[in-house]
């Protein structure tokens, strides 16, 4: 079923068409057709769809037949204009957020539909060779989003603010008192056994069900400790105080129906970390360590411990406090998975704030560089678990010199047993700082004597290095490029230099 937006945006561009063939204006057709300039343009845009007499005025004007102008037919000219709006992606895409509408992506392509059509027929291309989805494309926009704004949103701080001083005593359980507030204020049940009764939602934190009368079930994972529980109800807490009303009914994702959804999920999460880590307290705190000169590795963990949350949640909250309040915006963040005892290590998250870093996500059959802190970390955490070590966090940092560009990285990372999902399963976070001039005039925590220098690389497969202890692949992509330069060589050497570029 084609949508009337749609049906006014191919009349539209049908008139657009005709009219850049006939090589007229806007004005000369408007004059042609007895009809306004600005009520042409409105028809073009989509705006507009005109009735029967001046439908045959246009086609009159503009050579064609009535019947061709109101087909919704669209020529091999506009053939991709005609893919995307049979797929509906332009309702599923989140255009918004950039400032666009359906028809601005449209008007784009009638002016240069053979380049646009290959352009939109490369990326569906792509799309099917790396399996991406709508669901890949909105997690993309909301990183894109978050790293336009420095992953800080001062409407959502505030509110954070109002709630802790309206609802909260700092002298009491924090869990409690959000507990009491879903009950009591917003008349949720709360019910920690349902989940566990079904061993394939043994996975999820929550679940919310809905009954016939309005009135919410938050179904809360029995296995969650008190500290992910308080994070829970204070995720649940910002649904309420933010009137968000479309959301997902599960946490984690199970799936992704629509960008709005996604994006209200993140903000509630944002919400949380922002009254779980009260902005003025996480400020004070992290000046004290960027001030210093050097850098306690028990003591960055105390400090995720004073604040009574996860290395995750303390760590993704510095990415929004450190731009705003210290003028540190190169900075990234990063989750990365490892099975204990196996050489595979997966990228589950990451941000990049002010330019694209290094490490970053890349192709998927490659391997990341085992002198990252983010993967070393493991073997640590896997030793003392061998030794009998109980330790809650393991801490430590690193200063990443890349081999290829040059770039150095102050890094730290956090390990820990990934509990809940998989208990056979460790993760390290990890935030790291581009090492450019501002960042040294900062801070002089990288001049630490307990932080080391370590060179690095993206991948094996691009590492130059020849006596790597710990490659795990040769530098397969390495010698492809370097095969091609000599091949360049050898070409301008024949046909002249600059002949081959």
């Amino acid at each position: 079923m084609i949508l009337e937006e749609n049906i006014r945006l191919i009349f539209g561009l049908k008139i657009r068409m005709y009219r850049q063939e006939n090589n007229f204006s806007l004005s000369e057709l408007a004059k042609k057709a007895e009809m306004s300039v600005s009520y042409i343009n409105e028809i073009e845009k989509g705006k507009k769809y005109p009735k029967r007499n001046k439908i045959t005025a246009l086609a009159s004007s503009l050579g064609v037949s009535y019947d061709e102008l109101v087909s919704l037919k669209i020529s091999k000219k506009l053939g991709a204009i005609s893919k995307l709006l049979n797929s509906n992606i332009l309702q599923e895409l989140p255009l918004d957020v950039f400032g666009l509408e359906p028809r601005n992506l449209l008007e784009l392509m009638s002016d240069a539909p053979s380049k646009l059509s290959a352009f939109v027929n490369t990326i569906v291309e792509i799309s099917r060779n790396y399996n991406l989805t709508v669901e890949n494309f909105y997690f993309s926009v909301l990183r894109s989003y978050q790293e336009i704004h420095d992953n800080y949103f001062e409407d959502i701080e505030k509110a954070a603010r109002e709630f802790r001083k309206k609802q909260i005593n700092d002298d009491e359980p924090l869990e409690q008192q959000l507990y009491s507030y879903l009950r009591n204020y917003c008349g949720y049940e709360i019910d920690d056994e349902s989940l566990s009764e079904h061993q394939a939602l043994d996975t999820f934190r929550s679940v919310i069900k809905m009954s016939d009368d309005g009135i919410p079930t938050l179904m809360i994972n029995k296995k969650l400790n008190s500290r992910r529980k308080t994070f829970i109800y204070a995720r649940e807490a910002a649904f309420q105080v933010l009137g968000i009303k479309e959301r997902s009914m599960t946490y984690s994702w199970m799936n992704v129906k629509s960008f709005d959804m996604l994006f209200n999920d993140y903000m509630a999460t944002y919400f949380a970390g922002a009254l779980l880590i009260p902005e003025d307290k996480i400020v004070e705190d992290v000046r004290e360590i960027v001030e210093s000169r050097t850098f306690s590795f028990d003591g960055f963990i105390d400090l995720i411990l004073k604040h009574n949350t996860s290395p995750e949640t303390f760590l993704y909250r510095l990415t929004s406090i450190l731009p705003k309040h210290f003028g540190l915006s190169k900075i990234f963040f990063l989750r990365l998975d490892h099975i204990p005892g196996s050489n595979k290590y997966t990228l589950t998250k990451e941000l990049h704030l002010d330019g694209l870093h290094s490490p970053h996500g890349t192709v998927l059959s490659e391997h990341y560089c085992r002198k990252w802190v983010s993967l070393k970390i493991f073997e640590d955490l896997e030793k003392n678990r061998k030794e009998g070590i109980d330790q809650k966090y393991l801490c430590d940092a690193q200063v990443s010199r890349y081999i290829t560009s040059g770039k150095e990285y102050f890094c730290i990372s956090v390990a820990r047993a990934l509990p809940l999902v998989d208990e056979t399963i460790d993760t390290s976070i990890t935030i790291g700082f581009l090492m450019n001039d501002d960042f040294r005039k900062k801070t002089n925590l990288w001049q630490s004597e307990k932080v080391r220098m370590e060179f690095v690389n993206e991948t094996c497969e691009r590492c130059p290095s020849v006596d790597c202890s710990v490659r795990a692949s040769e530098a397969d992509v390495l010698k492809k490029h370097q095969q091609e330069k000599e091949r360049i060589t050898a070409l301008e050497s024949i046909l002249g230099k600059g002949v081959v570029s």
